[in-house]
């Protein structure tokens, strides 16, 4: 482990070669990845990402890996469970990413004998055994592990048989209910693992710059809340800086949230939090002796980090709830891009913890969940509710022209379906096999769903490849037996198979594409067919009824309670504006400024700067004032500023807001919008006004004299961009 150099060519090359075609399988699997908040990881300098929750086994370190090298352009290895070390395909593939092994005590739990309970509440450091073999399955060190997810504790000596010492109590209240059984409960104990030699490759690691990757919660999981953070990620943070002042590690969260982690083409959104610097006064700490208050005051910073980037929910429903409260909050006419509906998911989840008493809440969730009961019962999603308002010819035709379409994409879907059959079919049946095995071995995991995305990856990647070889070899020997080739072709019989090794890939993807499409649009269908039956239809509009009034009761909600606890809040936009501020009706006079200058110099250049990580209509200057700031996507290749017309728009806004509302003063909202097309309008006109200038002043640049007095001609000047 020591003798790897994580920077040395040989190993840059086989890290950059395999994380490449692992990314073939990310692209494959996952519908869409998005980045948000990559400007904020330096681009040199040691750090260690904390990454959480852990939801996806082996995907989520690949993915990232991945995200991280195409974002910030650095290379992470990630600690990577010794048993995990020990399996051919994921041990090979992590020794070639750099990854350091590390013992689990978990891992090595084994069942002990007899029961255990706490005799006396008061002394929850004592525990009594019933038929145990304390003195010979036991030692000072070893860790004793609750079923059920009761959590686990270190002993610290033995007395007998039946009684030990605990070096900390049980503070889980599943642990404390099952140790209150009058007849004990079950048990598993581990040996102590040493992580010295662990400690010091992640300090080397870090003291030469590099990058190391962590889960910190220990495992991989599938529940809604983040697993008790371990103490190895701020051991090794506080290590590396008391072992080398000189080091200064940075510690960069990194929310890993999913939509739909096991499902095949799902979603996902990564979001990199600020940087942490660890407090010299804690690593004092650390070094003077006082290690437990350093590292548990360490602890609770990440944590507070990664709550900051990660959608946690206490429990399922409540996710639900949010998610369908996000749903009909938001605008039917507006999309949202991935990072922003992870932002507002996290909003609404902090909004109802902070408000779940509150009766005018109570009374909302109890809506919303009728309201998704109903969903279910009709078949149909949200979406397909807020569109339900056609005529029934206009519905009758939209139907017919989807199941043509639908036919059609089948024709194009069906070759590569029967073809890639036996992978989907192998697929599904060892992914839930292995899942079943993963939850009975684990006492965090709820179904163990975390494990069927790595465990598909895996299947397809070694089914595929023997797949289309058997395919290859059925082709070529049809060809030979049959003399499907021409005389003069028939030398040329070993390109059948060179050519059907191209051509079945490829089939497969393009029905992956087509089935993909036709998988929507045969959702699309029932709520369609729905509008067509009489009473059917009306229990659709009753429902797109209820929806709007459940709609505006949470806007009402929102807008009341919004301003207690987030300081931000705006009720004029779903989303922040980097460029405007809406609560002030003023532009950032430097984004409007530079704005105005692409406006003007008609830039048809690419909008983000290559190896910028933030694109060209954002600058540093407004980054502390912008609430929801993502990594921003690429916008048009002609930028468009909010500037100008727009800024006009935004004084009419704030005049109507000063002195009220438009029917207060006499105005409608017709005259409100012939305003805003006016300043669009004026906007356009000063455009072309500017782009003539230039014209002209290019035309005019030889009679400039530049040389003379260093002044430049007024087309560079209008050309300058940040």
């Amino acid at each position: 482990m020591g003798e790897y150099k994580w920077n040395s060519p040989r190993a840059i090359f086989i890290y950059d070669t395999v994380l490449w075609c692992l990314s073939v399988l990310v692209d494959l699997f996952f519908r869409q990845v998005q980045t948000r908040g990559s400007f904020k990881v330096p681009r040199r300098g040691p750090i260690i990402f904390v990454a959480a929750p852990h939801a996806n086994q082996f995907v989520d370190p690949l993915l990232l890996m991945r995200q991280v090298r195409l974002e910030a352009s650095r290379r992470v290895n990630f600690l990577v469970a010794a048993k995990s070390m020990q399996r051919k395909f994921i041990g090979a593939v992590s020794r070639a990413v750099g990854g350091i092994p590390v013992g689990r005590a978990q891992d090595l739990a084994k069942p002990a004998t007899g029961t255990i309970r706490m005799p006396n509440p008061s002394q929850p450091n004592e525990f009594e055994g019933i038929g145990t073999k304390f003195t010979e399955e036991l030692k000072p060190g070893y860790t004793f592990f609750l079923p059920q997810d009761g959590g686990s504790a270190e002993v610290i000596s033995i007395e007998s048989d039946t009684k030990c010492t605990l070096k900390r109590d049980f503070k889980d209240e599943k642990g404390l209910q099952l140790l209150a059984k009058k007849e004990g409960t079950k048990y598993k104990v581990a040996p102590k693992v040493d992580q010295t030699e662990v400690y010091n490759a992640v300090f080397d690691r870090l003291n030469e710059g590099g990058c190391v990757g962590i889960f910190p919660e220990g495992g991989s999981h599938d529940r809604s809340d983040l697993l008790p953070l371990k103490a190895g990620v701020a051991i090794m943070a506080l290590g590396a800086i008391a072992k080398n002042p000189g080091c200064d590690v940075k510690i960069i969260p990194c929310g890993m949230n999913y939509f739909h982690a096991h499902k095949f083409r799902s979603r996902a959104v990564i979001e990199f939090g600020s940087p942490l610097s660890v407090d010299p006064e804690l690593v004092e700490m650390y070094k003077t002796g006082d290690k437990r208050e350093a590292v548990k005051k360490l602890l609770d910073q990440i944590y507070n980090a990664l709550q900051a980037v990660t959608v946690l929910s206490p429990d399922y429903d409540t996710l639900m709830v949010v998610q369908a409260a996000r749903r009909l909050y938001k605008p039917s006419h507006k999309k949202l891009p991935l990072a922003k509906v992870v932002d507002l998911n996290r909003r609404f989840i902090a909004g109802y913890t902070h408000f779940k008493d509150d009766p005018r809440v109570q009374h909302l969730r109890k809506g919303v969940l009728d309201y998704n009961r109903q969903l279910s019962l009709l078949g149909i999603r949200d979406h397909q509710v807020q569109n339900a308002r056609y005529h029934f010819l206009v519905v009758l035709c939209m139907m017919i022209y989807r199941i043509i379409k639908l036919m059609v994409l089948t024709v194009g879907a069906l070759p590569g379906f029967v073809l890639f059959a036996p992978v989907f079919i192998a697929t599904k049946v060892i992914s839930k096999k292995k899942a079943k095995e993963a939850l009975e071995a684990s006492t965090v995991k709820i179904q163990g769903r975390d494990v069927l995305a790595t465990w598909k990856l895996l299947v397809s990647l070694g089914l595929a490849p023997i797949l289309y070889t058997w395919y290859s070899f059925l082709a070529t020997y049809i060809t030979y037996k049959y003399e499907l080739l021409p005389a003069f072709l028939s030398r040329f019989i070993w390109l059948v198979p060179v050519i059907s090794m191209f051509v079945l890939p490829n089939v497969s993807y393009a029905s992956l594409r087509f089935g993909e499409s036709g998988m929507d649009i045969f959702k699309s269908l029932r709520p369609l067919f729905l509008l067509l039956l009489p009473g059917s239809a009306n229990t659709v509009n009753r429902l797109r009824e209820r929806r709007e009034a459940l709609a505006f009761e949470l806007t009402e909600l929102i807008n009341t309670l919004g301003p207690e606890i987030f300081p931000d809040f705006n009720a004029n936009r779903i989303v922040s504006t980097p460029d405007l501020d809406f609560r002030s009706g003023e532009f950032r006079a430097r984004s409007r400024s530079r704005s105005r200058s692409r406006s003007r110099s008609g830039d048809e250049s690419p909008a983000s700067i290559p190896g910028s990580p933030i694109t060209r209509n954002a600058s540093f200057a407004n980054l502390g004032d912008v609430p929801l700031f993502p990594t921003i996507p690429r916008p048009r290749s002609r930028s468009r500023g909010l500037s100008g017309g727009l800024g006009k728009m935004s004084q009419i806004i704030t005049t109507s807001n000063d002195k009220g509302t438009g029917e207060q003063n006499g105005e409608t909202i017709e005259d409100i919008a012939k305003k805003i097309r006016g300043a669009f309008s004026e906007r356009r006109r000063k455009s072309r006004r500017a782009n003539s200038y230039i014209e002209e002043a290019e035309s005019r640049g030889s009679e400039w004299s530049v040389a003379t007095s260093g002044a430049e001609t007024p087309a560079d000047e209008a050309k300058k961009t940040i």
